[in-house]
């Protein structure tokens, strides 16, 4: 029996405030924290993202991948006999980060694979043009969704401008879904 088509829906607009970083004297209140169009902003621009999974045993598995920021998630190709495969199928808690330490983003989120063939299309083509790569060799398999495409969904983002000192450091909290 065919699977049913799942889509993914936007998530609704995050409530920015100060993380919970004791000893490092952040201000009191919201004067200084980033907007959210930053992080958005850093989001779509990053050329490489880092990769925070868990392993079986819980030990840590970071690697690097190019991934797209479209419609509130961050979506990204492996191979399904990957080690972030694995652990994604196993946990799908997960972290990732755009490229730059000195502008952070910080994503802490859940993936899921994605069932619709309309997103998966329309995310190759922007995947794509964005990299300069072509992915029709790799079309049969996801479009079968032996290869998987993951959308990260944000539950909690961090951002720091380190031009801006700590007083940029900011906390998003999406509402959950």
């Amino acid at each position: 029996m065919p699977r049913k088509k799942k889509s993914i829906s936007k998530p609704a607009k995050p409530r920015a405030s100060r993380p919970h970083m004791p000893g490092y004297g952040l201000p009191k209140g919201t004067k200084g924290l980033l907007p959210w169009t930053w992080a958005d902003r850093l989001l779509h621009k990053s050329h490489n993202y880092w990769i925070a999974t868990s392993k079986p045993d819980g030990a840590p598995h970071v690697m690097i991948v190019w991934a797209l920021w479209l419609d509130g998630r961050i979506y990204f190709s492996t191979g399904s006999k990957s080690r972030k495969a694995k652990n994604l199928d196993r946990n799908s808690k997960c972290v990732m980060c755009t490229e730059r330490a000195n502008q952070a983003v910080i994503v802490e989120g859940v993936a899921e694979r994605v069932r619709d063939l309309a997103l998966l299309r329309r995310m190759l083509s922007l995947y794509e043009r964005k990299y300069k790569f072509d992915m029709s060799g790799f079309e049969k398999n996801i479009f079968s969704y032996k290869e998987p495409i993951f959308a990260v969904r944000p539950v909690v983002v961090f951002g720091l401008d380190e031009k801006k000192t700590l007083n940029s450091a900011t906390r998003w909290e999406f509402p959950a879904s």
